[in-house]
């Protein structure tokens, strides 16, 4: 069994702030827990705006506070982001995501990531980084 608790793992080097300072995620489950996913709490501040590809990665994203969209590149569709909703980049989705408040996002990847990954200039994760416990 696995028990983590956020606040403590916000404390961390679990925890990881964007280099250019738009979001932060706390990484509470990673592919070295051997679950075949990672899961994090994902912080985007306000006024965020930015490009994303996972190109190696499947994502799902629930909202848990805060307000914003994600606009599908390929169709030029935007879906509002209130709390209570859920997108999934099931098809490696180019989107903008942006928040209009700040929100708190529960997300889960497939592959699961090792925990040091910031975006590349593509806004995707490397399939293999830096596990976070050689951090």
């Amino acid at each position: 069994m696995i028990v983590r608790n956020l606040a403590d793992a916000e404390k961390s080097n679990r925890r990881i702030v964007s280099p250019e300072g738009s979001w932060e995620s706390t990484r509470l489950l990673l592919k070295d827990d051997n679950m075949g996913f990672s899961f994090h709490i994902t912080t985007i501040y306000k006024d965020a705006d930015f490009q994303l590809h996972y190109k190696n990665h499947l994502e799902s994203v629930y909202c848990m506070s805060g307000r914003g969209e994600v606009e599908d590149l390929a169709t030029g569709e935007k879906h509002p982001i209130t709390p209570g909703t859920v997108y999934i980049l099931d098809k490696h989705d180019k989107h903008m995501l942006r928040a209009f408040e700040e929100m708190k996002m529960a997300c889960v990847f497939n592959p699961p990531i090792t925990g040091a990954e910031v975006h590349n200039s593509e806004g995707a994760y490397e399939l293999e980084d830096t596990p976070l416990a050689t951090l």
